[in-house]
């Protein structure tokens, strides 16, 4: 039994609309730069440890990617690092861009 909990965009969106969740974007660093959601944080191997270590355990964490498929896998892993409360953001950021397109940010590449 998974220990965090999927969601789909909207039940997302009033999560982030509510401030006091981290938004963690798995995807690759390209996808990210091209667009994400507002706030969101991209996290992978060479900063994982980084985030978690520095992390709030108690504040709600909403994991994505691009389908909603390897976001399971992360939120798994974050609920396993000691996270109180962890969601996986079903139909991922492509759900998100054709549900919330002007909620996207982007960012330069660097």
């Amino acid at each position: 039994m998974d220990d965090f909990e999927e969601i789909d965009v909207h039940k997302a969106k009033e999560l982030i609309d509510g401030g006091q969740a981290y938004i963690v974007d798995i995807r690759g660093q390209e996808a990210y730069h091209d667009g994400h959601i507002t706030d969101a944080v991209y996290v992978d191997d060479s900063n994982i440890e980084e985030f978690v270590n520095g992390a709030e355990k108690n504040k709600p964490l909403l994991c994505y990617c691009h389908m909603g498929i390897s976001s399971k896998g992360a939120a798994q892993y974050f609920k396993e690092q000691g996270f109180a409360t962890v969601y996986s953001m079903m139909g991922g950021f492509t759900e998100w861009r054709q549900q919330y397109g002007d909620l996207v940010a982007t960012s330069e590449r660097g």
